[in-house]
């Protein structure tokens, strides 16, 4: 198996590294591993591309490329440049440092570039590593991520159907804030929403007398409902989220149908 890896946390971030050694459990000792990730930090950018500017790619080393770009971008400059004459089987990025369960999957990068893989018509597969008080201390945080990343991506290729869907699906996969050994599974779940959380500014008055703002996010251990992927990571569980980039609500179109004229 050909196997690209991306993250949005940068090239030397150490989330990378335990996809790196994840991906090569995966593709197995055939398999190639190549790697396509941001030159700098690209958190918090979703599903941006670099659509007004060209980008800077840069071989680091065998199979091993930089690019001045967001996740997204190095999706599409892994398939269509580093590896256009022999498309992966398969896109994963991450893992993430920190959850993109709930509400963080609208912001994320991570979650950006599997999205770009899968409208490339490419299975695509997100991971990151839920951070709290049980796993912050570890010598090594992402340390369920490492143990149970490889058995997960296996179970999800496993039982994903054959289809023929205009979007494709990809998945979310979040790992929960406890070491290795606490992990108690996996849980297929739905998006969840932490209740009265979200981003926010927090100002700062530089010496110059210029205002500045910081982005502040909120508090990730808020309870969400049963079954949804943060409210499963906080239990223990491994969560698993399919989605597509189709952002029609089709539940709701038959209650709309007074707004044709």
């Amino acid at each position: 198996m050909r196997i690209l890896i991306t993250n949005d946390d940068g090239i030397t971030a150490p989330g990378l590294k335990t996809l790196e050694a994840i991906a090569k459990d995966v593709a197995g000792p055939n398999g190639e591993v190549w790697i396509v990730a941001p030159a700098f930090e690209q958190s918090g950018v979703g599903h941006c591309i670099s659509y007004t500017h060209p980008m800077l790619i840069n071989k680091v080393s065998e199979q091993r490329y930089a690019v001045e770009g967001s996740p997204a971008d190095c999706v599409l400059a892994g398939l269509h440049e580093v590896m256009k004459d022999n498309l992966p089987d398969l896109v994963l990025s991450g893992v993430n440092r920190g959850n993109n369960s709930a509400e963080n999957t609208l912001y994320s990068g991570t979650i950006g570039a599997a999205m770009e893989a899968a409208l490339q018509g490419l299975p695509a597969i997100a991971l990151s590593q839920y951070y709290g008080p049980d796993n912050l201390s570890l010598e090594d945080p992402f340390e369920a991520a490492a143990q149970h990343g490889s058995e997960a991506v296996r179970r999800i290729l496993a039982e994903t159907p054959s289809e023929t869907a205009d979007y494709s699906l990809f998945y979310n996969v979040n790992f929960p804030p406890v070491p290795a050994s606490a992990v108690k599974g996996i849980r297929l779940a739905t998006q969840g929403r932490r209740p009265n959380t979200g981003f926010s500014t927090q100002p700062h008055d530089a010496p110059s007398g210029r205002r500045f703002l910081w982005i502040k996010g909120g508090d990730q251990r808020a309870i969400c409902a049963a079954g949804t992927d943060a409210a499963v990571n906080l239990d223990g569980y491994i969560s698993v989220t399919p989605m597509r980039a189709d952002l029609t609500d089709h539940a709701i179109m038959d209650s709309l149908k007074g707004i044709n004229s």
